[in-house]
């Protein structure tokens, strides 16, 4: 029976003074002598120290003894026993007084404070072995590889070049490491192989070429890597760049030797590659050599394309039928692509059709199909026009054999080219029959009359146009091309809301169709919806944004809203896409001289000029802006070019003589005022000028100038009032017309007021006696009346720059000299 310890401050020496049922425990185990021994010395040490107790496994001077004897005696260290029962207590503690609190884990009876030296169990001890040191570089020089690659895959070969290189030093630092290891045996070549070939091709994308081929040979020598003959095709490619063709054939052919036969594909890639260097070389014969290998060997569609055109380089008419003929015997190996359609009976096959419909094998089979037609094409068209004598009948050859092939869908595309290169070469009749042919096939018919509508359009036969373009409407209804070709025959015609609904129905079949989206935003500008317009135009990026014409189309249509600014700023744009087109350069100028910057204006109106200089209405503003300037010369150098490029016109003659007569030329500007004369008899701007000029010189033609202006005043006022009397007539004014904008009136008002005001003290005396003169005419024999004569007139230059003024009219004034009297010295003789 256990018993229970209620007093803890029980004696010890009681507690183990009861010995009868331990010390025959004991003495049955053989040990109890020296245990109780042990006892009894523990005992008097305690009642040395009354009110302590002493503590199995504390720091005693027995504690080693008294674990000795436990353990020898197969009793746990740390437990208990009830004295006289000779039954242990179980996880009884051996302490005199337990401190309070609560413990989640049992205490451990340690008396060498071993557990807080030994570490954990899941604690890993660090390796400073040179094997791991040696393995943590591995990885690291790995993930320099894997880092390079990456970054080169992106396309920034400089970062990547120098990951390559680091490394390349990390790589060197691990073989000096395994050599002070002793460890140069276990040296890991496929890490040394994976370095060397990642930098020597980092060398290669940054242009290195010296560099990498030194890195490709430091591998090729070395007979420790396996595979190392492959680089002999990289170091090729490096002598093709660099456009050392007869090391690049060495290269490929070395490869070529070392290449297994079991290899095939390989063996065929470098065969092209020598072939491709024999074009380079302009060697055609063994470029045919090494074609016409691959062709027996495995043939595919871009070594047949090559074949042919090597073939047509040496001008064999046999040769290129025969390269055309193995090029279509090159077997397609696709399935049909009804497993791939949506329109089936069974359920499960439309489920299967759509989950790859999109996948990745099904793309790879498409673009192997698109690869094949267009070199079949390609082919076609090249050897068409010289393989028979006539290019019709090599077409005609070329689709018989296409017909009988696996290709016999390209033939009606065939037709089709033969038919654009018809148009190309202004056969129309020719082009227009060959697609009226294949109007009556039914695979091609839609697209035979959309370029048949499209001929019509461009001979102006807007109803055939019209009709092969409902043809196309009716027969595919989401045909883009059709509804564009009808939207531009109803813009020829004006009918500018039906060519919109048409656009607007080929931008619903192809929302990318760049016609459609061009012509509606032409449409919606002739109709005046300028914002719709623009939104039009500003759809397009990408490539399609910089075309010039997008461009200039933005531009107007941002001058048209009243957006200044933002037109200049795309004009510009559009001046850097065609720094030499004058008619923009002219729209500049425009704008500027709008916005009143007359420097900018003049700068770009020069430049128009400069590279148009039979644009009258530049001239027109150059002559004005010198005038306005009061630079005379410069100008009368423009409206003499006027007046050559249009002689039959007054204004430029007009304006020559007025030049003359501004820079004081007057005897000149009156002969050019008669020259006009002649030529016009009935302007009456220039009678007029011819009497004023005349009556300013003093000339007897005075008085017949002005009678025959009067007549010719007299006369347009009897035409003017018969024509007003006519419904529907129109007055026309004295030809001489102004220009607007420019800041310069061809004809002032009040240019006569100018001219009196110059000239009044001379003239005053003639036109006394000029009156005189037709007085007395007019009092003669003969009866006949003389009218008075209006001289004033309108100068088409302009008035005269106002004379500064000067201190004629000023009084004198003798304030400066104050109250100085003048002497002898200063007085005048």
């Amino acid at each position: 029976m256990l018993h229970k310890y209620e007093d803890d401050e029980e004696d010890l020496e009681a507690l183990f003074n009861k010995a009868h049922p331990l010390s025959n425990f004991l003495n049955e185990n053989e040990i109890g002598n020296i245990f109780w021994e042990v006892l009894n010395r523990i005992t008097s040490a305690s009642k040395s120290k009354p009110g302590t107790g002493t503590r199995l496994g504390t720091s005693s001077g027995y504690q080693s003894q008294a674990t000795a004897m436990l353990t020898a005696s197969g009793m746990r260290p740390g437990t208990g026993f009830r004295p006289g029962t000779g039954i242990d207590v179980v996880n009884r503690p051996m302490t005199a007084v337990r401190g309070a609190g609560y413990t989640s884990q049992k205490p451990v009876f340690d008396p060498l404070n071993q557990g807080a030296i030994i570490t954990s169990p899941t604690e890993l001890q660090k390796d400073d072995s040179p094997e791991e040191k040696i393995r943590a570089q591995e990885l690291k020089i790995m993930q320099l590889i894997e880092e390079a690659c990456s970054i080169s895959n992106d396309g920034n070969y400089k970062k990547a070049l120098l990951k390559a290189k680091e490394a390349s030093n990390k790589e060197r630092n691990l073989i000096r490491i395994q050599e002070q290891s002793g460890l140069s045996d276990h040296h890991n070549m496929d890490l040394t192989y994976a370095v060397l070939f990642t930098l020597a091709n980092q060398y290669a994308n940054n242009e290195l070429f010296s560099e990498a081929l030194s890195t490709y040979q430091m591998i090729t020598k070395n007979r420790m890597f396996s595979n190392a003959y492959r680089l002999k095709v990289n170091m090729g490619n490096i002598y093709y760049k660099q456009g050392q063709y007869n090391k690049s054939i060495k290269m490929y052919r070395m490869a070529l030797d070392q290449v297994p036969s079991s290899q095939k594909n390989l063996r065929i890639k470098i065969m092209h590659n020598i072939g491709m260097v024999f074009v380079q070389m302009g060697q055609y014969e063994e470029a045919v050599t090494s074609l016409e290998f691959i062709m027996s060997e495995q043939p595919y569609h871009r070594a047949g394309l090559h074949l042919v055109l090597c073939c047509r380089a040496l001008e064999d008419k046999e040769r290129m039928k025969n390269a055309f003929s193995l090029l279509l015997a090159i077997p397609l190996e696709m399935e049909d692509d009804e497993k791939y359609s949506s329109d089936q009976d069974n359920p499960e096959d439309v489920m299967i059709a759509t989950a790859i419909q999109n996948d990745d094998l099904h793309n790879y089979e498409k673009q192997k199909k698109s690869d094949a037609e267009y070199c079949i094409l390609v082919a076609a068209k090249l050897i068409a026009p010289l393989i028979e004598s006539t290019f019709s009948a090599g077409y005609d050859w070329c689709v018989d054999v296409i017909k009988n092939s696996e290709y016999a869908r390209l033939a009606g595309d065939l037709e089709i080219n033969k038919a654009v290169v018809y148009l190309k070469q202004g056969q129309l009749t020719e082009a227009i029959e060959t697609l009226k042919v294949l109007d009556r096939e039914t695979a091609i018919a839609t697209s035979a009359a959309t370029n048949l509508s499209f001929i019509y359009y461009l001979q102006g036969d807007y109803d055939n146009a019209e009709k092969y373009g409902e043809i196309v409407k009716h027969s595919d209804g989401y045909n883009a091309g059709g509804f564009v070709n009808l939207g531009a025959c109803a813009m020829a015609r004006g009918n500018f809301e039906e060519a919109k609904n048409y656009f607007l129905n080929a931008l619903e079949c192809d929302p990318s169709n760049v016609e459609g989206l061009y012509n509606l935003g032409l449409t919606l500008k002739n109709l005046g919806h300028y914002e719709a317009a623009l939104e039009c135009f500003q759809k397009f990026t990408g490539s399609l944004a910089l075309l010039p014409e997008i461009v200039y189309q933005t531009a107007s249509l941002f001058e048209r809203i009243g957006d200044s600014e933002a037109a200049a700023e795309t004009y510009q744009q559009l001046l850097g896409l065609v720094p030499a087109d004058a008619t923009t350069l002219q729209k500049l100028g425009e704008l500027f001289d709008h916005e009143g910057d007359k420097q900018q204006a003049h700068h770009y109106h020069y430049d128009s000029f400069r590279y148009y200089p039979a644009n009258l209405t530049v001239i027109d503003w150059l002559g004005s802006y010198y005038i306005e300037m009061q630079v005379v010369e410069k100008a009368l150098i423009y409206f003499e070019k006027a007046a050559q490029m249009q002689p039959n016109y007054p204004k430029w003659h007009m304006m020559v003589a007025g030049c003359h007569r501004r820079s004081g030329n007057v005897h000149k500007a009156l002969i050019l005022y008669q020259e006009i004369r002649r030529q016009f008899p009935e302007n009456v701007e220039c009678l007029r000028f011819l009497v004023r000029l005349c009556s300013d010189l003093g000339m007897r033609e005075t008085q017949d100038y002005a009678l025959e202006l009067k007549k010719l005043e007299k006369s347009k006022e009897v035409r003017n009032r018969v024509n007003s009397s006519r419904p529907g007539s129109v007055r026309t004014g004295s030809g001489l017309s102004s220009r607007t904008g420019s800041g310069f009136s061809p004809v002032p008002e009040n240019s006569n007021l100018v001219e009196n005001s110059i000239h009044s003290a001379s003239r005053s005396s003639r036109v006394n006696k000029l009156s005189q003169l037709h007085n007395s005419a007019g009092s003669g024999d003969s009866g006949f009346a003389q009218p008075t004569v209006d001289a004033s007139y309108s100068d088409p230059l302009g008035p005269l720059p106002t004379r500064p003024k000067t201190g004629i009219g000023k009084p004198l004034e003798f304030d400066d000299f104050g109250d100085e009297q003048l002497g002898d010295d200063l007085l005048p003789e």
